[in-house]
């Protein structure tokens, strides 16, 4: 994958440049990763993995935003000047929360990603995990941009351990892919949004089992289309060459290495980190 090399350790200058921090429970924001490389390749990133806490699809709201809090304190040290959510849960059930206590830029795939949606069908299927199915968010922005199109959701929890676990060409990940999506055939959807950033490892597997004329969007390519503006607009965009992307983990550094590699085509230089611990932090719920 073009973009820029695995990170080595103090070859940054002590993080003196900032960077684009990018979050995910795993592997799926390397999604997100690669169209950074592609239509921000001067931009330097930090990405980090909660793989220590995945999934976070299968998790209540409270602690998806308690998880959140402790990803962008810890960002704040480490001299981000943007952050994408590159997790569909996470933006559907914290980022609303969240955007007014830091004091950067915060973009989530909901919005982007819904925006796509409606520019390219009526009849729109979400697949996402089970948390972000049950938050209605893609459902409630695709309809506030365009009431007339019919949205259907379905939760899908076997798609990101099975992702993570290597799987995907596996005979099960079909079968399972199947099932998913069968409901969706049913209502003659048009577009499929990918509800997760996991989910655009497999396109092979949705492209052989549903009809060339479903249009697939990726919400990634929207974030980083959005993030682009944005840094524009602020006047945040980087002239200079990327430094090396900086891979953080909370879990095992040398599995998300080794899982990482067929993704990005190289293996990453991964290192472990220790989120704070946010003690006594409301975690405000919606009703």
């Amino acid at each position: 994958m073009a973009g820029s090399p695995p990170y080595t350790p103090g070859s940054d200058g002590n993080n003196q440049r900032p960077r684009i921090g990018v979050f995910d429970s795993g592997l799926g924001g390397l999604t997100v990763l690669r169209e950074l490389y592609r239509q921000l390749p001067q931009e330097s990133i930090l990405y980090f993995g909660d793989t220590a806490r995945l999934p976070y699809g299968t998790r209540s709201q409270a602690e998806i935003v308690q998880f959140v809090r402790e990803i962008l304190h810890w960002m704040m040290t480490e001299n981000v000047k943007m952050v994408i959510m590159a997790c569909n849960t996470s933006s559907a059930l914290a980022l609303e929360m969240v955007q007014a206590e830091f004091p950067v830029p915060m973009l989530g795939v909901i919005l982007p990603g819904a925006r796509a949606a409606v520019s390219q069908g009526r009849r729109i299927g979400v697949i996402a995990t089970p948390a972000t199915a049950a938050s209605n968010a893609y459902r409630r922005a695709i309809q506030e941009m365009n009431p007339e199109s019919r949205v259907w959701q379905v939760g899908c929890p076997e798609f990101v351990p099975l992702i993570e676990g290597n799987l995907i060409n596996d005979p099960y990940t079909m079968e399972v892919a199947r099932e998913y999506l069968a409901p969706l055939q049913e209502q003659q959807i048009d577009t499929l949004v990918y509800g997760c950033t996991h989910y655009p490892l497999l396109a092979p597997v949705f492209k052989s089992i549903l009809p060339s004329s479903v249009q697939l969007v990726d919400p990634a390519v929207h974030v980083v289309a959005a993030a682009a503006r944005e840094l524009e607009m602020l006047g945040l965009r980087e002239t200079r060459p990327a430094l090396p992307t900086r891979f953080t983990v909370s879990g095992c550094a040398q599995e998300f290495a080794q899982r990482a590699v067929h993704l990005l085509g190289c293996t990453p230089v991964v290192s472990k980190v220790c989120l704070p611990v946010l003690e006594g932090q409301p975690l405000p719920v919606e009703p």
